[in-house]
C-alpha cells in the first residue's frame, strides 16, 4: 500500500482485520487536545479547526497550516497562512513531492497551489458562525494575545504500512485571534509533525508556541531511537517537559512495529486507533482508555 494514503482524506477508513502479532499496518488520529465539554463529533464535521471550520486570525480571516513527513526517506512538506486551497494537507503533500522546498508560506504557498491545479475555495468555505462568534467574544474579552483554551482542536494522524513505513500528517487553522502571520507548530518539522522509520511517527497538537521550543515531536522521536524507550514512555516524558514550560496539548504516535501510542496533559483529547487484527478504540477523556 503507499505508505501515506492512510494519511490524506481516510481518517475514518479502515481495512479487514487479519489475525497477526506484528500488525501489517497502524492508523492513530487526533483531533485536538484542551479543556473539552462532552460533545457528538460527526464525520466531516466543522467543529474541527482544520479546513472548514478553522478559527478566525484577529483580522477576521483565516489562515490554515499542515503539514506532512514520510519517514522511509524523511521527505517533508509543509504550508502555513494558505488561503484559497480546500485541502491544506493536500498542498502539504504536493509540496512535498512536486517543488524542491519543504515549507512554503502565504501568498506564495497560495499562487503553488493554484499552479498545481488544487481545489480552490473562497474565504465563505472556511467560515462558520461559531467560529466568528468565538473571535468576536475574545476580543469583547481582551484577556489574552489569543484564545488559549485549544478546546477545537488540529487534526492529525500518524500510520504506518505492511513494510513498516511510518509517516505522520497535521492541519490546523491555529489560534483564534492569532496576529502578524502567526504560525505555530503544526507545519514546522521536528515540532507538531515528523516521521522517522528508524524510530517513529508523531503528530501533535496544543499550545503550539510551548510545542515549538520543546522541539516534541523530534524529540520524541529522538529518546525513542537513541534512548530505547517506547513510545510511551517518550512521548510522556517529553508532554512532562512541555507542560513545566507551561504548554498543553497532546501527541499521538506510532512506530515501525506496530506499537501505538498517545499522551496528552489536558483533560481530553479527541482520539482513535485502529490497526489489522486490531479493535478500533475511540476515546475523549483522560479516563477512557
Amino acid at each position: 500500500m503507499n505508505r501515506l494514503s492512510l494519511l490524506i482524506g481516510a481518517l475514518l477508513m479502515s481495512a479487514p482485520a487479519t489475525a497477526q502479532t506484528q500488525p501489517d499496518w497502524t492508523l492513530v488520529i487526533h483531533g485536538g487536545a484542551g479543556v473539552l465539554e462532552r460533545v457528538k463529533v460527526l464525520e466531516d464535521d466543522p467543529h474541527f479547526n482544520a479546513g472548514r471550520g478553522a478559527v478566525f486570525t484577529y483580522e477576521g480571516t483565516n489562515e490554515l497550516d499542515a503539514a506532512i513527513m514520510d519517514g522511509a526517506d524523511r521527505k517533508a512538506g509543509a504550508v502555513a497562512g494558505v488561503t484559497r486551497t480546500k485541502n491544506p494537507i493536500t498542498l502539504a503533500r504536493k509540496v512535498m513531492e512536486d517543488s524542491p522546498h519543504v515549507m512554503l508560506a502565504g501568498k506564495g504557498a497560495d499562487i503553488f497551489s493554484a499552479e498545481q491545479g488544487l481545489e480552490q475555495v473562497g474565504p465563505e468555505w472556511f467560515a462558520t458562525d461559531e467560529r466568528r462568534q468565538q473571535l468576536e467574544k475574545m476580543r469583547a474579552q481582551k484577556t489574552s494575545w489569543f484564545d488559549v483554551d485549544m478546546k477545537y482542536g488540529t487534526v492529525g494522524a500518524v500510520a504506518k504500512d505492511a513494510k513498516g513505513n511510518v509517516a505522520a500528517a497535521t492541519s490546523t487553522g491555529g489560534v483564534t485571534g492569532k496576529r502578524w502571520g502567526r504560525v505555530g507548530d503544526s507545519p514546522l518539522i521536528g515540532a507538531g509533525t515528523y516521521a522517522d522509520n528508524r524510530a517513529c511517527a508523531v503528530s501533535a497538537t496544543g499550545a503550539g508556541e510551548f510545542f515549538i521550543r520543546e522541539g516534541v515531536a523530534h524529540e520524541i522521536c529522538a529518546r525513542v531511537r537513541f534512548k530505547g524507550e517506547s513510545l510511551k514512555v517518550a512521548a510522556d516524558t517529553v508532554m512532562a517537559e512541555t507542560r513545566a514550560l507551561g504548554g498543553t496539548g497532546g501527541v499521538i504516535v506510532t512506530g515501525p512495529t506496530g506499537e501505538m501510542a498517545w499522551s496528552f496533559n489536558t483533560p481530553g483529547m479527541y482520539r482513535g486507533k485502529v490497526s489489522a487484527g486490531g479493535a478500533k478504540t475511540v476515546a475523549i477523556y483522560g479516563d477512557e482508555q
